[in-house]
């Protein structure tokens, strides 16, 4: 296929700290058929966290690819992303630049934070859109092929919605709002669920419920959180790929999943995602803030197979995941205040020039760092009481929390703290990466 000179160049990211050689080899040839079925040029950015070990076989997976016209790979372990990022800070001229380094690259696990590193290494490739996939994860296969959700993206993500409308199956889109660009494309994934916490389920439907629960807004009623609890981290349940379906809408949060999904600049490059550590869902914002602002998405149904690795079955393994379950409970106290705030400020999360606008997310995330920390007290008692009913590893973990609680309680603020210093920072963080790479 011929290229112009005003090819797209697309960013398909895989941020890992596991091995997964497989996936690489999967998402390897997931870039291969981009290329190859539309104008793009492809880098697929692994972004490699893993022990030196690890690391070197992925080395040696990646050298294996086949070369592909149009697919340029990048393995960049901490060392070399820690390089590109400190270049970045150092020409922003940021005050704080180590703790601007430390948010982007910090010693502990973030899932915000790798993908603001996807972000910002991408600006700086020149790409117009990162895709966005994980490393415990597979494709789906039908009639013998991957099902690869890039033929969805690429069909619609950055189109205007009006022009959209002709490549999707259905329209459940405001034509009030076609002049605006399809700035999303998603989808969610089939079989296990997407946070480790299906062992509760096993031994107390009710203690499940009960904890699950706590994510929800402190005012909704019992029937609301069972509800919840039902349809949370489930994605698109466990029915296989039948053919494709895809939807002009503005997309549902709860219909999507980081692992499959794709934005366009005019939405990273505008704002990060929050780089709390140690915490699931911490890279969920930005498909709030598209839905908020009523930005139009796509929603397909190319989902990817999500799995577990042996990892999050060892006993440390299992105490490390509860921790960032438990701070994902946490967060929502001042992210629950965040999202009324977007939702009644609608219009006005745009800029004039229809981009998300950085201010009012700032100002909203500091409104919440001051809200009373009572409800988070009561999640804490919640779970250690929820948790203690279960015993065994459950109780344990719950005991450790407690005596942890003031910690728990502190960093959960210090995160919402953090998120609105890193979105004072992105923008000259952007605008000195970009083109840095090319």
């Amino acid at each position: 296929m011929r290229r112009g000179d005003d090819v797209h160049r697309i960013c398909l990211a895989l941020p890992t700290d596991r091995e997964c050689s497989a996936t690489l080899t999967a998402v390897g040839a997931e870039a291969a058929y981009a290329a190859g079925n539309f104008d793009v040029e492809v880098v697929l950015l692994v972004l490699d966290s893993s022990d030196a070990p690890t690391r070197a076989a992925h080395a040696r997976t990646v050298a294996a690819l086949p070369e592909v016209p149009h697919v340029l790979v990048r393995h960049l372990d901490e060392s070399a992303q820690r390089d590109v990022l400190r270049g970045a800070v150092e020409r922003a001229a940021l005050p704080e630049p180590e703790r601007i380094l430390g948010l982007m690259l910090p010693d502990a696990l973030s899932y915000g934070a790798c993908t603001n590193r996807a972000f910002l290494i991408a600006a700086a490739l020149g790409c117009r859109s990162v895709h966005r996939r994980d490393s415990d994860c597979a494709y789906q296969v039908f009639e013998g092929a991957p099902v690869y959700p890039v033929h969805h993206e690429l069909t619609s993500l950055g189109k205007r919605a009006a022009d959209a409308r002709t490549g999707v199956s259905e329209v459940a889109l405001d034509p009030a709002i076609d002049h605006r660009p399809v700035s999303m494309v998603g989808a969610s994934f089939i079989g296990e669920l997407s946070v480790d916490i299906g062992g509760i389920l096993e031994l107390d439907k009710e203690v499940y419920e009960e904890v699950v629960g706590l994510w929800a807004p402190a005012h909704w009623s019992a029937e609301q959180r069972r509800e919840l609890a039902a349809e949370s981290f489930r994605g698109a349940g466990l029915l296989p790929f039948a053919g494709d379906h895809s939807t002009l809408t503005v997309v549902d949060p709860m219909r999507v999943d980081m692992s499959n999904i794709a934005f366009t600049r005019d939405v990273y490059e505008r704002l990060p995602l929050p780089p709390a550590t140690a915490t699931i869902g911490s890279d969920y914002f930005l498909i709030h803030a598209v839905y908020d602002a009523a930005l139009p998405g796509v929603l397909h149904n190319r989902h990817i197979e999500n799995y577990y690795t042996g990892e999050r079955r060892t006993p440390a393994g299992f105490l490390a995941y509860q921790t960032r379950f438990v701070k994902f409970l946490l967060s929502m106290l001042y992210l629950h205040h965040v999202y009324r705030r977007m939702a009644d400020a609608g219009d006005a999360l745009l800029d004039d020039s229809g981009r998300l606008d950085p201010a009012p997310f700032a100002a909203f995330l500091a409104e919440s760092v001051r809200l009373d920390r009572t409800e988070n007290e009561r999640r804490l008692d919640t779970v250690a009481e929820a948790y203690g009913r279960l015993g065994g590893k459950y109780a344990e973990f719950a005991r450790g929390m407690t005596a942890d609680r003031q910690r728990l309680l502190d960093e959960a603020a210090r995160d919402t703290e953090d998120f609105v210093l890193l979105i004072g920072a992105w923008e000259a963080l952007v605008h000195a990466s970009r083109g840095a790479l090319r």
